[in-house]
């Protein structure tokens, strides 16, 4: 394998950008970098081709979203595989408590070996898929990232939210009309505010396209829960929920392929 510096060189082009985002935290950042392209790709969490771009297609728009999240409370990476944005958001808000969900067992190893590199105090990581977990792991605010199509998405995030909690889905040039085939999805939830955002820093380097709505504090009778919701968006997506296995992982467990666009995970 290419050397792992190599791999990373990109960075340099990014150093401004990168220095402006993480500031103090700026070595972690580039130990994690590190991590991806060198064990990352070793072990096909991320494609050889990302290595190339981990800096501006992963995490700088990874970072962007963290003004969004507010400074101390409690967050879920739905689906986190490489730990993007998780491991990200983790490094930039220590006052955060961020939880790394995934269910295949090889990311789940690797986002462990990254919290242990890295020494982040403010991350654990469990392996289980949102289906199962629906009313029983509970944050404020629940991100994902190229996970599924918004529609199934919604569903699967909701029963993973506090009342009044926030979800922010990064998503592509695709996020308008995955928002308008979401919207009886969100509708059912009793979601009023979603919308798209464009986020990024102050000199319009490090954009992010997110999807952005609120859980309701209360929901009326006519409105589903967040396990009804997890139920009917693992009916679409094809898979039930609830299956025997360890932490809510179907025995056997489960193959994906790695998704370049969050790499590897």
């Amino acid at each position: 394998m290419a050397d792992a510096l190599a791999l990373g060189s990109p960075e340099p082009v990014y150093s401004g950008p990168a220095a402006e985002m993480f500031g103090d935290e700026l070595p972690q950042a580039r130990k994690y970098a590190e991590l991806l392209v060198g064990p990352g790709v070793d072990r096909g969490i991320v494609g050889p081709a990302e290595a190339e771009r981990i800096w501006d297609r992963h995490l700088l728009n990874c970072g962007a979203i963290a003004h969004l999240i507010p400074a101390r409370g409690s967050l879920v990476d739905l689906g986190s595989g490489a730990g993007l944005p998780g491991i990200v958001l983790a490094i930039l808000l220590p006052g955060v408590q961020v939880t790394l969900l995934e269910a295949m067992a090889r990311r789940v190893e690797f986002l462990q070996m990254c919290v242990a590199e890295l020494g982040l105090t403010n991350a654990v990581v469990v392996r289980g898929r949102a289906e199962d977990l629906a009313g029983h792991l509970l944050a404020d605010v629940v991100t994902a990232r190229a996970v599924a199509p918004l529609d199934k998405l919604v569903g699967l995030c909701a029963g993973l939210v506090r009342p009044g909690g926030r979800v922010l889905a990064i998503k592509g040039a695709s996020a308008e009309t995955e928002l308008a085939r979401a919207r009886p999805m969100l509708m059912r939830l009793g979601v009023t505010d979603a919308r798209v955002v464009e986020v990024g820093s102050a000199n319009g380097s490090s954009a992010a396209t997110v999807v952005m709505f609120s859980v309701p504090g209360r929901r009326s009778a006519g409105q589903a829960s967040g396990r009804a919701a997890v139920r009917a968006a693992g009916r679409v997506a094809g898979r039930p929920g609830g299956q025997a296995g360890y932490p809510g992982v179907p025995a056997g467990g489960r193959k994906s392929r790695p998704n370049s666009r969050r790499g590897g995970g």
